[in-house]
């Protein structure tokens, strides 16, 4: 009793100011040890903060138009540092404005932000304002990783305090504008500037300083490339913060309002991006990992690009009610240069390429190379053929409205586009050299050989069809398409340089000279007289599929082929929309735009003609070889004949003696020139079997 008594006494006869300092003492202890803990726990896992300058980056690719216009950068783009005092005052006025009004009077962290941004949320009951400080963003960007967990948050304090400890409130603020993302590839209000404006940061408006603040919060979210009302949005919020603070006017604040923010020509042009993401796999496989920021200079023109937008557009808001949703267009010079494609009908709703990844049936777009291989058995576009009634097998075809039109020519069938007559030309010529002919042009998808490839049941790409075409255009010779003619460092240094010349000869005359008179008359009084231009001259295929699910139109001139297609990704028809109709009026539109900026010449007549050949005979006996044409094309179907062999690829077939006809044929009459077929493409049915035309 008296030991606890005496504790007792000396607690009595301890002074208040002993208790205080006693208790200070204790709690003081007690702090170090939490401190010390905390740091252990937290500090652990704290990057490297040595160097400032080691960010993380993908490296960039920049790709320029054929005239060295810059059409998109993809990666990481850092540019050089800009010093604050070179920028206007609105210009980091306006970051601290929305991102951090009280960054001038906080450590590093600001618990006022903080509390209000935690009742804001719980009012809210979701995150809908942040309480970062500018200083802790530039720390989370340059040294942390994006989790949202409390460890990462309370680095990302201690990280900041650092930093104000170290820096001053300049060098922070340069830091942050010269580090911070800003969508599109562009790290530093220099870059941002460069890639959405097209200027130095030096020269920013303060409503284009709005916008770049704007997209701090979610660039994608609020990018002016794809979402324009809601980045408009926010730059006027930030104009609101910077009236409020002070940093400009209520003048300042109306005039920026009013005066338009113009994003670069060339980030607006987005259906470009298509181009883009087909060179984006060609760049890797050309020349694999790579550390270098690149410069990769391609084959689009710009001019034609937009062109090809505008018309694409104007035709699908025109065509929708008609169920008319997707289009794809791809336009290649003789050399098989891509000018320009367009992959869809917005890359911001939709990122697949319809113009090289999609492979949709051709219709009778792909008529031509039946044609093609009957040339070069020895048919001529005036050889009579007959629109009759015709079995194959189990299989019979009929033509668009279910008319048969009796004796023609060839070009005639061509002309209205023939089911019966195309069917059966492939027949007798052998559905194997069609097919030869489609890949020695520059067909590489699979074409099968049942008796409905002739009328287009064959999967192909725009892009195919257009580089097939080409041969028609360019006097008889192979293109290959291609996007890319250079790849370069920014130094300078040529890592890949693509060889121009040495193409193949895949048609020669006179079969060239006969598919281009046959091409042509299907725009002067054929199936597509829709996209004839005055002035020109122009040859072409138009192409629908069964119950109207897809759509085609290519055409060409001398050295430049445009392929288009229009349909649904969801494969369902469209309400009778033909090759006639909405791809040729996208055609049109297009190249009545794009020719006079070409300078095209007339479709060249390619290699010379056969010694001792005529325009329309190929022997002193015409009337023979009509007969002899007669045996063969007006025979019942059946199989390919044993003397219908394909030609190896990549050379043209050599005519070969037609087969013994399988039952009478009609008697030949010289037959007298009769006007084309009314065309048979853009007429209506009733019927729903399955049809190519």
């Amino acid at each position: 009793m008296s030991h606890g008594h005496g504790g007792g006494e000396r607690s009595a006869r301890r002074s208040p100011m002993g208790r205080l300092l006693y208790w200070t003492a204790v709690l003081g202890v007690w702090g170090l040890i939490f401190s010390v803990v905390f740091f252990a726990v937290f500090a652990r896992g704290l990057p490297d903060t040595s160097s400032l300058d080691a960010i993380q980056r993908v490296p960039s690719v920049t790709y320029l138009d054929r005239n060295g216009v810059l059409i998109a950068a993809r990666g990481s783009e850092q540019t050089q540092s800009v010093d604050l005092e070179t920028l206007p005052d609105y210009v980091p006025a306006a970051f601290i404005a929305i991102e951090d009004r009280r960054f001038y009077h906080h450590p590093g962290f600001d618990p006022i932000g903080m509390v209000r941004a935690i009742v804001a949320n719980m009012r809210a009951g979701r995150v809908v304002q942040g309480g970062s400080t500018l200083t802790q963003q530039l720390a989370k960007n340059l040294f942390l990783t994006p989790d949202q967990t409390m460890k990462r948050k309370i680095q990302e304090i201690m990280l900041a305090v650092w930093m104000e400890l170290r820096f001053t409130k300049e060098e922070i603020l340069t830091l942050y504008l010269n580090r911070v993302y800003f969508g599109a590839g562009a790290y530093g209000i220099e870059a941002a500037a460069q890639r959405y404006f097209d200027k130095s940061a030096r020269e920013l408006t303060v409503g284009e300083a709005a916008l770049l603040a704007g997209l701090l919060k979610a660039p994608s979210r609020y990018s002016p490339l794809s979402e324009t009302e809601r980045a408009a949005g926010r730059a006027t919020v930030v104009l609101n913060e910077m009236e409020e603070a002070g940093v400009i006017t209520a003048e300042q604040r109306e005039a920026a309002v009013l005066e338009p923010v113009r994003v670069s020509r060339t980030l607006a042009t987005q259906h470009a991006q298509y181009f883009v993401d087909w060179l984006d796999r060609e760049v890797r496989s050309l020349i694999g990992e790579n550390s270098e920021d690149l410069i990769v200079e391609t084959t689009l023109d710009l001019t034609l690009q937009a062109q090809a937008e505008r018309a694409v557009q104007t035709i699908l808001e025109r065509d929708g009610e008609r169920g008319v949703e997707q289009a794809a267009l791809v336009a290649v010079d003789g050399e098989g240069r891509v000018r320009a494609m367009i992959g869809g009908g917005s890359y911001t709703d939709s990122q697949f390429n319809r113009a090289v990844d999609a492979r949709r049936q051709a219709g009778s777009s792909f008529k031509p190379f039946v044609y093609l291989a009957a040339m070069e058995a020895g048919y001529t576009p005036d050889t009579p053929v007959e629109d009759q009634p015709l079995t194959i097998g189990n299989w019979s075809p009929r033509n668009y409205d279910g008319r048969f039109r009796g004796r023609m020519t060839m070009q005639q069938a061509v002309a209205g586009s023939i089911n019966t007559v195309a069917a059966y030309v492939a027949d007798r010529v052998g559905r194997d050299r069609v097919a030869s002919a489609a890949r020695r042009l520059g067909i590489t998808s699979p074409v099968n050989l049942q008796p409905a490839m002739a009328l287009g049941a064959v999967e192909v790409s725009p892009l195919e069809m257009a580089q097939a075409y080409a041969a028609f255009a360019n006097g008889g010779r192979r293109a290959r398409a291609h996007g890319i003619t250079r790849i370069r460092t920014r130094e300078g240094r040529v890592l890949y340089q693509r060889a121009e010349g040495g193409a193949q000869q895949v048609i020669n005359n006179p079969p060239l000279y006969y598919m281009n008179q046959m091409l042509r008359s299907v725009i002067t009084g054929g199936t597509a007289t829709a996209a004839a231009i005055e002035g020109y001259d122009l040859a072409g295929k138009t192409g629908t599929t069964s119950d109207y699910k897809d759509a085609w139109f290519v055409g060409y001139t001398g050295g430049f082929v445009t392929a288009v297609w229009v349909g649904r990704d969801d494969n369902t028809p469209m309400r009778r929309v033909t090759g006639g109709g909405a791809p040729a009026a996208i055609w049109r539109r297009f190249m009545a735009d794009a020719l006079p900026r070409l300078n095209v010449q007339r479709i060249p007549d390619g290699p010379p003609m056969p010694e001792g050949w005529q325009d329309g005979l190929q022997s002193e006996d015409p009337l023979g070889d009509i007969m002899d044409g007669l045996e063969g094309l007006f025979g019942g179907g059946g199989e390919v004949q044993p003397g219908d062999q394909p030609a190896p690829d990549g050379q043209p077939a050599q005519p070969q003696p037609q087969p013994q006809p399988q039952q009478p044929t009609p008697q030949p009459a010289q037959p007298t020139p009769a006007q084309p077929p009314r065309p048979s493409g853009d007429q209506p049915r009733e019927e729903r079997e399955p049809l190519f035309f």
